[in-house]
């Protein structure tokens, strides 16, 4: 049975290498690569390859994309729960700076046509120590149906509000245990649900009282991981419910790293987090954190997306 439970989506994408990002009217001339991709898939490969027993479920198409999605799940041992859509697999085109940085377009395809009826039955058999991991390039009705699958069950929550143009009402950010946006997210978040205007650019800077303090206003029952790029993470936590810290709210600096490519980086820290949380629930939640950002450093030193996750020891 599987431990960590991934609903979310799978796309082909296509990654155009390039020294600088493309701006408007601009042809440039890049090196290009293909491969599996998607936040979903992503974060899926990350639990897997952190060692934990995964489950994803998405709709693929029925052409090259959604056979390649089933052959990469087998190889890895991902137990695979995929809606037959009569929508194309989704896609992604991807560009890629020479610092690493990324700029990226999504066809959703198949991913749009993910019910909650699928979901339903796809979490039917998730158990009370697992953790359910859901990201918003599915449709919303089958996200909250993947959190209130595991709500019902009594695992672990964790919704990774990504990407951050996707707007969710109050009711989504209830049904998670754990948020975890990056800067761009969170004053997306911020702006939608507590009315402060902040410059993503300007979230790493904030001191800790007020980070703290914004993240308690955003979700007052459950814990805020905000991820902030080379400045690490903050972690804020309910003051009655620090899971295991000493502190309600704290900093991680980010793990050194050789940069290739940050695309998965993002999706490896929530599949790392995820696995930590199922594998090992007695740990601090700071040990957690510590893992997962170890593990996404080491995703970035890659080209790619989900076949740049490291392969841990399966547990």
């Amino acid at each position: 049975m599987a431990s960590v439970h991934v609903v979310g989506s799978f796309n082909v994408d296509h990654v155009w290498r390039v020294a600088t990002l493309p701006a408007p009217g601009a042809t440039l001339t890049g090196s290009y690569a293909t491969g599996p991709g998607g936040k979903g898939f992503n974060q899926a490969m990350a639990a897997r390859r952190a060692g934990a027993a995964t489950a994803f479920t998405c709709a693929l198409g029925e052409d090259a994309g959604g056979q390649w999605a089933r052959t990469l799940c087998a190889a890895d041992g991902i137990t695979l729960h995929a809606a037959a859509s009569p929508a194309p697999t989704g896609t992604a085109g991807i560009y890629v700076d020479a610092q690493g940085r990324n700029c990226i377009v999504i066809g959703p395809g198949a991913n749009a046509t993910l019910t909650p009826g699928f979901v339903a039955g796809a979490l039917a058999d998730v158990a009370a120590d697992a953790v359910v991991l859901a990201q918003l390039e599915s449709p919303l009705d089958a996200v909250a149906q993947a959190l209130d699958a595991g709500r019902a069950a009594g695992a672990a929550c964790l919704l990774n509000p990504a990407p951050a143009n996707v707007a969710i009402d109050e009711t989504m950010l209830v049904r998670a245990d754990i948020l975890t946006p990056n800067e761009t997210e969170f004053a997306a978040l911020l702006l939608r649900h507590v009315g402060e205007r902040i410059d993503a650019d300007a979230v790493a800077g904030l001191d800790q009282p007020r980070l703290h303090a914004l993240c308690r206003e955003l979700l007052p029952h459950g814990s805020v991981v905000v991820t902030l790029g080379a400045s690490g993470c903050f972690v804020s936590h309910p003051d009655h419910r620090p899971r295991g810290d000493t502190n309600a709210c704290y900093r991680i600096a980010a793990e050194p790293a050789q940069v290739v490519d940050t695309t998965g980086a993002g999706d490896a820290f929530n599949g790392a987090l995820a696995a930590s949380l199922a594998l090992r629930p007695g740990l601090p939640f700071i040990e957690h954190i510590r893992f997962a950002g170890h593990y996404a450093g080491r995703s970035t030193e890659h080209a790619g997306a989900a076949l740049a996750m490291p392969l841990l020891p399966a547990t």
